[in-house]
């Protein structure tokens, strides 16, 4: 495809997103391109760093990462590699998109935990060519990223596979107590294991860790947070990566990606005060392991929680099952808005119409752009009216209600003729053989896309008469049209206000299919020649 490549990867944590990320990243390097990662935190880019190496280290593709665990001479070497075309693959932090960065030849754009960044700093990486093609990882995309993709603004693919013996984290919300805390933390520790506890303030939490300290003597504790200097901070994570710490006590700097699959306990604290993505990001950060992990969320019993706190706890207890990322995402839609399409407001907006309203509209105003774009009637709305055929989605075919209509729905908004036919080839692997009057649905839904390319308003059968209501004068070829119209036993008749009526056609799709197939010459832009015979009076299809 002549268009570059926007498309939102959505998966859960630990699904195997990264995995997507170095295919698309070899295919890219094989093809002579760069590739800018851009992650959200230094720990996630050296992580990243080391995973890229391990994976790319029998073959020729160089790997570095920017970010302030680099000094300020690697930094230089590293953009001097960069701007030659020495270097295939960065990956860095916001230090990527500082203005001294420079590509010879960026082919590539993947950027991790999408919900970390904001829109302005997104547009900002995409302008540093206008042909990048964009990979977003995101196990939980924010509302305006998720709303795009559903809108078809963005493309969308999700990975609903669990790695093979992965196991749902179970999730708790309790009340913060010295016994809990004491419980988690040994359960953990028999099983040799290792546990994060989150405590997001930097001001109290050597306090909080003194305290941890106090009830958890047996236990070593490591305390890490984002203001920490860079080398002090990746010695502390290796330390704990290679066993040397019992417990991490941090910030949300453990947010993003972390890979330890030996801690499988985690306790946050004063949970209510955390973002939905959030919450399920540090939950995510246990469980990466065939071993059952568990996720403590705690709150102050004297707190009175506000009705959206609660509900953000309540959906992180009920989505409990693996894979439940993007339902976690759409939750959020309902709860936040889908934001500013065009702006860079990431959520709000919603609640006004409803998410079911406000969706269609957008839907509308693409779908109007699009036909605008391709020169067809932006506002045109087909009718295909064939009263005499059956066109249904038998009950016994398909005996969910909720999935009929779900079915018709995405037949009626169907707009190319290639998703048709995955769709109808996706029915039938699902459901089986397609049924006469179900196949007459689909047969239904060619016609109105024919008739759209075409700027047809209306595509009639009345007894054996087909009759097309042009909605555009001009889109009709006069001369073909003269020249049938003046053959003597010629089936076709002009009626005024642009109305082709084509006589002796029987009600079957076959028949209805095969003389719209002929009346194709008629239309402007069809450079097939004029046909050596008239158009005949009937056919069987």
């Amino acid at each position: 495809s002549g268009k570059p490549m926007d498309r939102l990867v959505c998966g859960d944590v630990g699904f195997g997103k990264t995995e997507v990320a170095m295919r698309a990243v070899f295919k890219a390097v094989s093809d002579g391109k760069q590739v800018a990662m851009l992650v959200p935190t230094t720990i996630l880019a050296q992580q990243h760093d080391v995973s890229f190496r391990q994976r790319f280290e029998e073959t020729a593709i160089t790997v570095e990462s920017l970010s302030r665990f680099r000094t300020t001479a690697e930094q230089r070497g590293i953009l001097k590699r960069l701007a030659e075309g020495k270097l295939d693959l960065v990956i860095g932090t916001h230090r990527l998109l500082s203005k001294d960065v420079k590509f010879a030849d960026l082919g590539l754009l993947v950027v991790d935990e999408e919900q970390r960044f904001g829109v302005k700093q997104k547009e900002r990486i995409k302008q540093f060519r206008a042909e990048v093609d964009v990979l977003t990882l995101s196990a939980t995309p924010i509302p305006r990223t998720l709303h795009m993709s559903l809108m078809g603004l963005r493309d969308l693919s999700i990975i609903n596979t669990p790695p093979a013996d992965r196991i749902a984290i179970r999730t708790r919300l309790v009340h913060t107590n010295d016994t809990v805390i004491q419980e988690a933390v040994s359960r953990e520790l028999r099983r040799q294991g290792q546990v994060f506890v989150v405590h997001n303030r930097v001001e109290t939490i050597f306090e909080y860790g003194r305290h941890l300290q106090r009830i958890l003597p047996q236990v070593r504790i490591a305390v890490a947070h984002g203001q920490m200097s860079e080398h002090q901070l990746e010695q502390l994570m290796l330390d704990f990566i290679e066993g040397r710490y019992d417990l991490l006590l941090s910030t949300t700097i453990i947010e993003s990606g972390l890979d330890i699959p030996r801690a499988n306990t985690i306790l946050i604290n004063n949970a209510d005060r955390f973002g939905l993505a959030q919450l399920y990001q540090l939950r995510g950060r246990v469980g990466r392991s065939n071993v059952q992990a568990f996720a403590y969320l705690m709150v102050l019993p004297e707190k009175i929680l506000s009705q959206t706190a609660r509900d953000r706890l309540q959906v992180l207890q009920d989505l409990n099952d693996l894979g439940v990322g993007f339902k976690l995402a759409s939750r959020d839609l309902e709860i936040r808005g889908a934001g500013n399409l065009l702006g860079s407001e990431q959520s709000g907006q919603i609640a006004s119409v409803g998410l079911e309203l406000y969706t269609q509209m957008v839907d509308r105003a693409v779908k109007r752009l699009q036909r605008q774009e391709a020169g067809q009637d932006e506002n045109l709305e087909v009718r295909v009216i064939f009263n005499a055929i059956v066109q249904e989605v038998p009950d016994a075919y398909i005996p969910n209600t909720n999935k009929r209509l779900s079915l018709y729905k995405t037949l009626a908004s169907l707009d190319a003729e290639d998703t048709l036919w995955d769709l109808r080839n996706g029915t039938e692997d699902r459901f089986g053989p397609l049924p006469e009057a179900l196949l007459n649905l689909f047969k239904s839904a060619q016609v109105r896309i024919w008739a759209q390319e075409r700027c047809v308003q209306t595509v009639e059968l009345r007894g054996e008469k087909l009759r097309l209501q042009i909605a555009k004068p001009d889109a009709l070829n006069h001369e073909t049209l003269i020249h049938w119209l003046s053959e003597p036993d010629s089936a076709l008749r002009y009626i005024p206000e642009n109305t082709l009526e084509v006589r002796n056609v029987p009600p079957d799709f076959d028949a209805i299919l095969g003389e719209l197939r002929l009346l194709e010459d008629l239309f402007a832009g069809k450079s097939a020649p004029l046909p050596a015979v008239p158009l005949p009076t009937g056919t069987n299809g």
